[in-house]
Formats: structure tokens, sequence, C-alpha cells
């Protein structure tokens, strides 16, 4: 019973029974001769002259299943005409209202229930294909977890996952959805993290790692502290964010929508002049039919909820339709070095003493116990090492102050220590003999960081710190060109030795070193007025100026992020540079398409119109193919569903665009 009325209120009901009527009132016209069109009144509508459709002023069996068809398929219509019409909008249905009404009136029948019909199974066809197209949010809702089994008091418990506390213990054993964001406390696994960065291979877990809700344990068992819960984790950010972003109009969407508010107005007085100056009323119908805009109006929607959507399944959120357009313009992109092109975890290579006083442990103790009160990524490398050797500082300084693109400051033991690059030194009136930019320039030339460590007014030593060049990042610079970027630059507030070294090791066009976080804003704005579009990806913290001012900024790594997923016009969930070139690929795909289907939808709307002047044009037949250019359009959007060749979502063994890259055997990463 319930499938029975389910079906009833679904899309496909009144198509069906409208489709069946049609089907017997023919029928009984055609069988035996006519006998059974019973003749059921006397003619009451109105001649239609030459266009008249009945012999006999006589009103059948035929005609009334004919009218009753009309009406099941035609009455929605007249509804949603009538709220728009208050609502002071003249749209589509008021057409087809129109043209049925003076069908009926004149006695066309079967136009009248033709034309219904036809435009009530064009919009089950075209609700049933935005369905699949709006799939990946519906495939992001279904792998959110229903359940959850935490342990309380000692007890594993199964309980609904929207109850499960902040901090509390969620166990993941083998097969199950993680069902919180958290971190692992104990335990090995093996996650499927496809639903939230796009990437097919599992990824193993191990203490202190982050996991996702949704994601789904593919082996090992892991016990995992609830950081994220409900509405706060990563998976319904990713919802929320694709909901809003499909529903987002694009610029041409909106300038379509102007247009139509003008256009479908503009047929109607076109079909009352047409009938006045003809005397012809079925010809002022028709012209009604024909020039419904709906493969118009739907052509770019279409296309925008499909690619946004394939976007969302491979991992890279877009922000709406405004920013997929601009995507789709970007012809040059601005890359920050640290955690970008380089892996962001640097490692300690080299500690040059420069002080006889000193020992080499000397010189760590003071840039660890500097650092320890840092956020700077260099920092880590320099904490780790002086843990593993036992001389990590004991607390944090007194007072810590960054010196952007310099170094920081920092009160150690009531004395002052600076850690940075030579202007740091000339900033606070240190004296250099020389030895500290020379052992600089010489670790800068094998693409490591220096840092010049200095203790009140006395250089004792330099640090060097090396970052490991992604394994992709050549692959990346080379699929950015393929997809018609002009220009790939990197910005970094690293020296021009270490830049250059990082830059030719991934590709890179141009280079900008020794760059302050206003220097990246000035970068990016000249970029722009030699006529790029540009798009910045960094990490929002140095880079938050040229981010803001970049025509599309974006966020890698961003599935650990709230404030990527919610801000960023473009937000990479996974690790992955390769997803950078494949969203900007996405983007030209999807705006080709929606230029495609403004084609289609013009163009069918012209030939139409021809037609009726040139005789042959019937309402049935205009509606017939006028729905048919419906679909055209939505299959065309559909095609975005599609992964392209070479998607960061397929296994590697498939990716054509990567194969031949590695058979063509690209070198390992280099330590920079």
């Amino acid at each position: 019973m319930n499938r029975f009325r389910k079906w009833v209120y679904g899309n496909w009901f009144v198509p069906v029974v409208s489709g069946v009527l049609i089907v017997i009132s023919f029928a009984i016209r055609r069988l035996a001769g006519g006998a059974a069109d019973l003749a059921l009144g006397p003619q009451w509508w109105l001649d239609a002259g030459v266009h008249a459709t009945h012999a006999a002023a006589v009103f059948t069996l035929a005609d009334v299943l004919m009218l009753v068809a009309a009406v099941i398929a035609g009455y929605r219509i007249v509804v949603t005409a009538v709220r728009a019409l208050i609502a002071r909008v003249i749209g589509i249905d008021l057409l087809v209202s129109i043209a049925a009404i003076g069908a009926v009136i004149i006695g066309n029948f079967w136009e009248a229930a033709a034309v219904t019909f036809l435009f009530a199974i064009g919009h089950a066809l075209e609700a049933a294909t935005m369905n699949k197209t709006r799939s990946a949010l519906a495939e992001l809702v279904a792998v959110a977890p229903d359940t959850a089994v935490v342990v309380r008091d000692g007890k594993q418990l199964e309980i609904p996952a929207g109850q499960v506390r902040m901090g509390e213990i969620v166990l993941v054993k083998n097969g199950a959805k993680v069902p919180v964001d958290g971190q692992v406390v104990s335990g090995t696994g093996s996650i499927d993290e496809a639903s939230i960065t796009g990437e097919s291979i599992p990824v193993e877990k191990s203490e202190s790692d982050q996991v996702f809700a949704g994601t789904v344990s593919r082996g090992g068992f892991l016990q995992v502290r609830a950081t994220g819960i409900g509405a706060d984790t990563t998976l319904a950010r990713i919802i929320h964010r694709v909901e809003e972003a499909q529903d987002a109009k694009a610029r041409t969407q909106a300038f379509m929508d102007r247009f139509s508010a003008w256009y479908t107005p503009a047929v109607m007085v076109l079909a009352l002049v047409a009938g006045l100056i003809t005397g012809d009323v079925v010809l002022a119908l028709t012209l009604l039919v024909i020039g419904c805009p709906g493969a118009l109006v739907i052509s770019i929607p279409v296309a925008i909820v499909a690619g946004i959507g394939r976007a969302a399944r491979n991992g890279i959120l877009i922000k709406g339709g405004e920013f997929l357009e601009t995507s789709a313009k970007i012809s040059a992109v601005a890359v920050d070095k640290t955690g970008t092109l380089t892996e962001g975890r640097p490692v300690l290579t080299d500690i040059n003493v420069l002080d006889p006083a000193m020992h080499r442990t000397d010189v760590l103790a003071w840039a660890a116990a500097a650092e320890a009160g840092s956020e700077h990524p260099l920092a880590r490398p320099i904490l780790q090492t002086a843990h593993d050797e036992g001389v990590a500082p004991a607390g944090v300084p007194g007072a810590v102050t960054p010196v952007p693109g310099k170094g920081i400051v920092s009160a150690v033991d009531g004395g002052r220590v600076l850690i940075g690059n030579a202007p740091l030194l000339d900033e606070y009136g240190v004296r250099d003999d020389g030895r500290a930019a020379q052992a600089a320039d010489e670790l800068a030339s094998d693409g490591k960081t220096p840092m010049i460590v200095a203790v009140d007014d006395r250089v004792i030593g330099v640090i060097g710190v090396a970052d490991r060049i992604r394994q992709d990042a050549p692959e990346m610079v080379a699929r950015l060109h393929r997809a018609g970027v002009e220009k790939v630059v990197m910005l970094t507030g690293d020296t021009r030795l270490v830049a250059e070294a990082v830059g030719r090791a991934a590709g890179i066009d141009e280079i900008h070193a020794s760059q302050l976080p206003e220097d990246k804003l000035d970068a990016v704005a000249g970029l722009q007025r030699a006529g790029h579009t540009i798009a910045m990806v960094g990490d929002g913290v140095n880079d938050a100026p040229a981010l803001a001012t970049a025509d599309i900024g974006v966020a890698m790594g961003a599935a650990g992020s709230a404030v990527a997923v919610e801000t960023a016009d473009i937000a990479l969930m996974g690790d992955n540079l390769l997803k950078l070139p494949e969203a900007i690929g996405l983007a030209k795909r999807t705006v080709a398409v929606m230029r495609q289907n403004i084609v289609i939808a013009l163009v069918t709307v012209a030939l139409l119109l021809a037609g009726v002047f040139a005789g042959g044009v019937t309402m049935s037949l205009g509606m017939l193919v006028h729905e048919a250019s419906v679909l055209v359009v939505i299959a065309n959007a559909m095609r975005l569903l599609r992964n392209a060749q070479g998607s960061t979502a397929m296994p590697k063994s498939a990716r054509t665009i990567a194969d031949a890259g590695e058979t063509a055997g690209l070198p390992g990463s280099p330590v920079l």
C-alpha cells in the first residue's frame, strides 16, 4: 500500500495515467471503424475553421477520454502557472497552460492532451535526471554512519552516532564506518577515505593520526577519541558546502534568468500579434508551445549541479557556480612552497657552530628554546631533534615575537635569542663577520633553508632545515599547463637560492623569493594587472592577503580544517597536488557544457519558429521537439558525472596520463 501511495504521489503517476487514457481514446476511435466511439452530446467548442479536427459536430467518448487526459496532465501545470502569476512571474507553465486551454476551446482535444502529456513526461524525466546529477550529494549523505560503538563504564555500547559525546572513546572495527571525527589513541588499521578525500587507496592509521566520520575501516582495530560529532564533522561540513554550492547561481545563469523573465512575455506578445494579424488561433497557440524556453532555463543549472557533484566525489569542493565559472578562466596559478610544493615535513640536516665557546648541542639547545613558543613549520624539526638528542627546552620562552619574512625573536633565560635570516640580524643590530652569511649561502645553494642563531649580540651558529619536494609536484605543473594555465608562479619567504632549487625541480615558470605577506599580495595583484585570472594556493596564514586578493583561493588538505572547508573558493580535501589541475580541468569542461547547452536550446527554438511560419509544425510536434531538446541538454550535462581521463579518483592503473608519466621514469623526489 505504501509503495502504491508513493507511486501516486511520485513524478510518473500523472504522465502514465494520461498516456493510458490517450491510448484508449485512439483505440476507441480506430477499432471497428469507430463503432465504440459513442456520441455523448453536441459540439460545445468554438469552430477552428480549417484547423477543425471533428468531421461531425459531435462530442464523443474518445473526446471525453482525450479531454480527461489533458486535464490530468495539465492540472499541476495550471496550478504552477497560477502560483507563479500570483508571485508576478511569467513562466513556461503559463505558456503551456494557455496553449492547452486554447486547444480545448477550439475542440482540438488531441493537441491539448499531447502538449500536456509531453510536458508532464518531460518534467518527470527532468526530475529523475536532475536527481541523478545530484547523486554525489546523496552518496555523501548515504555514507554518514548510523551507529557507533563506544566505551562507557568499561563496557562496549552500540548507540546512534548522534549520541556520541565529545572526548568519548569510540571503537572502530574491521568493516565498520568511522562514526566521528577523532584522533587515534591506540591500535592500528587501514581506513578507506574515498568519501572525504576522493583517494581510492586506503590509508594506514596509528596512534595520534586523525580519522574522519563516514570513512570505512578496511582492516585492523582502532580506539578513537571523538573530536568532532554530528554537524561538527568534516563529512557534515562537506554535505553543507555541496548543498549550498549546487544551489548557488553562476553569473551566466543569473543572466539567463533575467533573459527568461523578458523572453517569456515576449513569446506571448508574439503569439498574440501573429494570431491577430493572421486570424489563425492555432498558429498563435503553436507559437506559445514552441517558444517555451525550457531547455534554455535548465541548460546552466543542470551543468553546474553535475560539475560540482563530480568534483565533490573526487574530493574537490567548489564554492558555487560563480567560482566554477571563474576557475575555468584561470590563466596563472601562484603556489606557496612549504607544504604545497614540498611535503611540509622538514628535517634538521645541519648545525654549523660559529662560536668557539659553543658545542653543537649548545647551538641546538638555544635554537630549540627560542622555537618552543613558535608555530612556524620549521620549528618542529628543531624541537624534534632537540628532544631526540636530550636537549629539549624545559618550558616556553618568556616572549616570542615573530618578524614576518625574517624569523623570530625570543626571550630565553633573561637573554634575547634571534633565529632567522641575515635581514633579521640587521634589524636588531647584530653584527656578522661574514661567516654566518657564507654558511647560510652554502646551505641555500644545496636547497636547504638556513637559519642563523644569535644569542644577545653574538652569532653562535647556523642551522639548516630541508624539506622534500612532493613526488607529484612536477606532474602537477605539467598538468596545469595542459589544462590551459599559462604561468605557474612560486611565492615563498625562502631565500633566492632555496627557491630556485625547488623551482627547478618542480618546473616552476616564475619564482618570487624572500617574500613578505605584502610582497605576495603585490605579486598576485601584478599578475592580475597583466590580465591574468589567478588562483592562489596557500596555507591561509602568511598567505592570507594574497589568498584574499586572488580571483580564486585554494586550500589544500582541507579535510582536517573546518575554516578551510567553509571559506576557500576551492577546497582540495586530500593532500594531493594533482587535484588542482583536475579542478581547473573540470571547471573548463563544465563551462564548455553550459555553452553547448545554450546553443542547443537557442537553435531548437529558432528551428521550431521557422518551422511554424513555414508550415508543418503542430503544437504536439513542437512540444515533442521541445521536450527532446530538454533531455538532450540534460544528457549532455550528465557527461560531467563521468571521470575524466587521469582523474585522481580513478585507481592508479587506470590513470592514462599518470601511467604515461610513470613509464617515462619520473625521477624520485629530491630532498631540498
